[in-house]
């Protein structure tokens, strides 16, 4: 029995998409979704990627997240926009928001599209690359069930909110960042815990606000952010972004992903684009990216930010992605295949 199975991408889609078709999404929300999985599976986004399908798949059976709803824009003025999700999963809000972000950004200059009553939003890479690739400059942010306290806090408040940003490049893929605030994915508090073994110092604090190399106490307690105080109050401001201005769910308000619910989580995200050619202009902008990225390249082992990302993503397009026979089996049943 080999290791892996090998599926095209469009294979992949088609295959997620009738899973989540079979769990109650509408064919527009089950075709974003498995592309917005498969794309982040590509990139080396496993955690992103089509392990996601069967989670997805239990918060639409269980009313979570709505399989018939469709994203609206609620209000707008100018270069700023709301998309209501209508609580259902994120993608078919997200493609709508990068739509206004881009038309709303070429119109004005720059633009921020906030979306209200979201879901999980996987990787925020995909809609800041795709905007890169219309030569905007990009940012996204995303709030996420609470995980992390407030600087000088104690107890989860705050989401892991992840930050994105793609500036475009001349004839070359851009520089893209994403990241999450919190010091390490849950996940991996997740694996040390069943594998019973101590997570290091500066990871997570306990129920009652102490530091912990104990992963089930971590679990039950509260993860660290990034930089302590300053990435803490980071992933604040990244929690009024999205929520405040979009009067979507903070992230103490929303029941964690990990634990059975019926309540939706009614998350936010936003989207930030800038046309280049409405400051210094296209071309100053692109000659002053090269610098930068001639600097970076002049010390030895540099790799450029999303370089990798972009070799995994050239290699599942012409390979394929490989998943473990399990994964497999699983998207297969959820398809009823």
């Amino acid at each position: 029995m080999t290791d892996t199975a090998r599926l095209s991408l469009a294979a992949a889609e088609a295959l997620a998409a009738r899973a989540l078709a079979a769990a109650g999404a509408n064919p527009e929300m089950a075709r974003l979704t498995a592309a917005a999985l498969v794309a982040a599976e590509a990139e080396g986004q496993g955690g992103h990627g089509l392990s996601r399908v069967a989670m997805y798949a239990g918060f639409l059976r269980e009313g979570r997240a709505k399989g018939e709803a469709r994203p609206r824009l609620a209000a707008e003025r100018g270069g700023a926009a709301l998309v209501d999700a209508g609580d259902g999963l994120a993608y078919p809000a997200l493609a709508l928001a990068e739509a206004e972000a881009a038309r709303r950004a070429r119109a004005h200059g720059v633009s921020f599209v906030a979306v209200a009553n979201s879901h999980h939003a996987g990787a925020m890479s995909l809609p800041v690359r795709r905007l890169a690739g219309q030569g905007l400059v990009a940012l996204a942010f995303t709030n996420s069930p609470a995980a992390m306290p407030v600087p000088g806090g104690r107890r989860p408040l705050l989401g892991t909110n992840p930050v994105a940003a793609a500036f475009p490049r001349r004839a070359a893929p851009p520089l893209l960042v994403d990241l999450a605030l919190s010091e390490v994915a849950r996940g991996r508090i997740m694996v040390a815990a069943k594998q019973g073994r101590p997570i290091p110092a500066g990871w997570a604090l306990d129920a009652e606000g102490n530091p912990t190399t104990d992963p089930q106490a971590a679990l039950g307690g509260a993860m660290l952010a990034i930089g302590g105080a300053k990435g803490a109050a980071l992933a604040l401001v990244v929690e009024l972004l999205c929520v405040a201005l979009g009067g979507a769910g903070f992230a103490f308000e929303a029941d964690s992903f990990f634990a059975p619910s019926p309540n939706p989580p009614r998350l936010g995200h936003a989207l930030l684009a800038v046309d280049p050619g409405a400051l210094a202009g296209r071309e100053a902008f692109l000659d002053r990216m090269e610098a930068m990225v001639k600097a970076m390249l002049g010390d030895a082992g540099v790799r450029l930010p999303g370089a990798r990302r972009e070799a995994l993503r050239e290699a599942a397009r012409r390979e394929g992605l490989a998943l473990p026979p399990p994964l497999l089996a699983e998207l297969e049943a959820l398809a009823g295949e």
